[in-house]
Parts: C-alpha cells; sequence; structure tokens
C-alpha cells in the first residue's frame, strides 16, 4: 500500500473516533487517544494494537497524531539526490529522526522520534478538524 493511500485511510479512521468524541474537551480527547485506551476501545485503529506493541519505545505514547504532521512524503518521490529517489522527510528535522538511504531511494525513519506522541506537543497545536487540515498539507520539497 502506498503511503498515501495508508494515509487516507487511517484519517478516516481519525475522523470516526473524532466523531465520537465531540462532547469531550481537548484535553479529555488527547487522553482518549492514549495507547493502553486505544488499545482496549479501538483495537481497529492500528494493526499493531491487536499484539499490544507499540510503534515507538516509550511510556506514554499518544496516538493522537499518529500520521505526524512534520512528515512529508510523496509516492513518486520530491527529487533525485546522488541517483537516489528521495520518497519523505521531516519538515523539523527532528534530531531524533533519521534516514533510510538505500542502493536508489532515501525514506526518512520516524521509529525513534517521539515528537508528535507527547500530549504536550498534541496539545500546543490541538485541532478536532485534524485530517481535514492534514489533507491541506502539500507534499515539499
Amino acid at each position: 500500500m502506498a503511503y498515501l493511500d495508508w494515509f487516507y485511510e487511517h484519517g478516516k479512521k481519525h475522523k470516526a473516533i473524532m466523531d465520537k468524541l465531540t462532547h469531550l474537551s481537548p484535553m479529555e480527547v488527547v487522553q482518549y487517544f492514549r495507547f493502553d485506551n486505544m488499545v482496549k476501545n479501538e483495537p481497529d485503529f492500528c494493526p499493531l494494537y491487536k499484539n499490544n506493541k507499540k510503534c515507538h519505545d516509550m511510556k506514554e505514547l499518544n496516538c493522537y497524531l499518529c500520521a505526524c504532521p512534520n512528515f512529508r512524503f510523496n509516492d513518486e518521490g520530491f527529487n533525485v539526490r546522488e541517483g537516489r529517489t528521495l520518497y519523505s522527510a521531516c519538515s523539523i528535522d527532528s534530531k531524533e529522526g533519521d534516514r533510510y538511504i538505500s542502493d536508489d531511494a532515501i525514506h526518512q525513519d520516524c521509529s525513534k522520534c517521539k515528537v508528535p506522541h507527547h500530549e504536550s506537543y498534541i496539545l500546543r497545536s490541538f485541532d478536532r478538524d485534524w485530517f481535514e487540515i492534514m489533507e491541506n498539507v502539500a507534499p515539499e520539497d
């Protein structure tokens, strides 16, 4: 599955959950997206949930910004650098992020980045219409 396809499918799941939580405050919504609660109450949100597995090694993982607002992608590639196609990057160049480089591709490696999974980060830019906002984020070079 191409990343863009995953992104839209994931966004639909996120929106369906948000539609159920209209009665909650922003803090309560963010708390609802805590990993332990999501595994229990939204088992179809993430394929890792069925094995109670986290995507990032952190004690207080929050899944609200699973599709990170700082991740930029282009399934066709942004450009070619030294013979390799750049497919994804971090718009804030997170110091916790890395790059996976193969013979012909460059991909952002977010596996060690925890930035969008901290509740304080989520609350600073919380918006109930997260998916509608993310749909308008154009891939960047």
